[in-house]
């Protein structure tokens, strides 16, 4: 469901099954048509219209209309749905006051259908990229009449409908999900692969032995121990692409001894961020020295802050811990990559003389002990959904979802709220800098590394395409030679 979907392991799927007014483009420029084949953008930014495809049907045959994409974006907005990324239709016209039940009114809410292909969207205030938004996957439509029909079961195989590329067929919870080419997409003719297979797997040592079996054709990731063999293997089956993608530590700023500032920059300049890259990752990744990733917005050269062991020790004696002692044994929570988080727990020990325990959760389970505030310090990834280096800073504005931190400053709410109305692309550079930096410099994070996905694909794949934002394009792959079944 897009409306409920929060991991990218989800869209992955949804996006086989549905497709939305546009797509992104594969090399991260301006978003393509899609379920819509035009727009126009009125000369104060503010209107958008999206003229529909003729041709675009459900994959019961009835047409895909403008109708349609205004009430799955109603149902999305809705409270009740408690859509995790509905902030990523807050740009429109009261969409926020209506989500947030402030109105009950939807004919206030800038999301119109103009006629059964013409759809109308008015924002608040202009956003340069906001076809991006509107091609993330949160904007794919759902099909009202089944939603209707079916009520919560629609999502089940025999009673999905989608716009996409495939169809649903089966879904084993725990084992696998299989997709079959939709017939009645408008360019099914372009959709050479017939069958994907979405596996699911407990650990990328599993992938990669259900790789070499024959049981695989694209892995999610590689064991780093296994990063280099596979580099130099002819035919070349491993692949290494950058992902807009920071991964970090939050610290519970609410707990003590996390409230003290001195305590967070510590734990963050004692850590050896190259010393992980190279030592520990071996995929490429880059040591981050500041926390919007290289693809979101411009390019930010140089380190917003140094790493110092001997300024580290400095602040944790001021704090009141002088070599550690007295320091109360946090826990460090993650879901993967214990390796590193490993790493950082003998950096802390050894440089500072204080002692954490490493625990591991789910993922579902670990997001959500972050959300409630029930942990001291966790590792955590910034993904976002869109490369708009604003909407990233956003998730630390006070109750913003991600704001894990807990974190709550003045200066830097303003910042993003001036941001908000600047038009010009100076002005907004310059206040996204601001931002940043007192993001970083009052260390409720502690930025690791800019993440690389590194993974495998069978050689008789074609045309497998991903981009920074982890999204897939399904429809350009082909096989090489003909399979009854494709497994991903």
């Amino acid at each position: 469901d897009p409306a409920t979907a929060a991991l990218p392991d989800e869209f992955f799927v949804i996006r086989a099954l549905g497709e939305g007014l546009v797509l992104p483009a594969h090399d991260g420029g301006t978003p393509v048509p899609a379920a819509a084949r035009s727009w126009e953008i009125s000369p104060d930014g503010l209107t958008y219209t999206f003229h529909l495809r003729h041709n675009a049907t459900w994959s019961n045959g009835r047409p895909v209309t403008a109708g349609d994409f205004a009430e799955s974006y109603r149902r999305l907005l809705t409270p009740a749905t408690c859509a995790p990324k509905a902030h990523l239709f807050f740009g429109i016209r009261n969409a926020e006051a209506y989500y947030l039940g402030e109105t009950e009114d939807f004919g206030t809410v800038g999301i119109r259908a103009v006629d059964t292909l013409t759809l109308e969207l008015r924002l608040a205030r202009p956003i340069p990229s906001f076809l991006s938004y509107v091609a993330s996957g949160p904007w794919i439509p759902v099909d009202p009449a089944t939603i209707a029909s079916r009520g919560r079961a629609w999502t089940r195989p025999g009673n999905h409908v989608g716009n996409g590329p495939y169809v649903l067929e089966e879904w084993k919870p725990g084992q696998r999900i299989t997709v079959r080419r939709n017939k009645a997409y408008w360019n099914a003719a372009a959709v050479s692969v017939q069958v994907i297979q979405f596996v699911a797997m407990d650990n990328a040592e599993a992938e990669e032995r259900a790789f070499r079996a024959g049981q695989l054709d694209v892995t999610m990731a590689i064991p780093v121990t296994k990063i280099s063999s596979y580099r130099d293997q002819t035919p070349p089956v491993h692949r290494s692409s950058p992902l807009a993608e920071t991964r970090y530590l939050c610290f519970n700023t609410q707990s003590p001894p996390l409230k003290d500032l001195r305590v967070r920059k510590a734990l963050s300049i004692a850590i050896q961020r190259s010393q992980l890259a190279e030592m520990v990752l071996h995929g490429g990744q880059e040591p981050a020295y500041r926390f919007l990733p290289p693809g979101i917005g411009q390019r930010r050269n140089g380190a917003a802050f140094r790493e110092s062991i001997d300024e580290a020790r400095q602040l944790l004696a001021e704090a009141g811990f002088p070599r550690g002692r007295g320091f109360p044994r946090l826990e460090f929570s993650g879901w993967t990559n214990q390796p590193v988080m490993e790493t950082i727990q003998a950096m802390w020990r050894d440089a500072l003389g204080i002692n954490v325990e490493i625990v591991m959760r789910d993922a579902r389970m670990h997001v959500a002990t972050l959300q409630k505030g029930r942990y001291d310090i966790g590792f955590i990834v910034s993904t976002p959904d869109v490369a708009d280096p604003a909407l990233v800073l956003r998730d630390f504005l006070p109750g913003a979802s991600y704001n894990y931190p807990r974190w709550v400053d003045v200066s830097y709410a303003s910042a993003l709220n001036r941001l908000e109305n600047a038009t010009d692309p100076a002005e907004r550079e310059r206040l996204l800098m601001e931002a940043e930096q007192r993001l970083l410099g009052e260390y409720p994070l502690a930025p690791l590394y800019f993440n690389t996905r590194n993974y495998l694909v069978h050689p008789r794949v074609r045309g497998w395409t991903e981009d920074a934002l982890w999204n897939r394009f399904y429809v350009p792959v082909s096989l090489a030679r003909e399979l009854s079944a494709e497994a991903e």
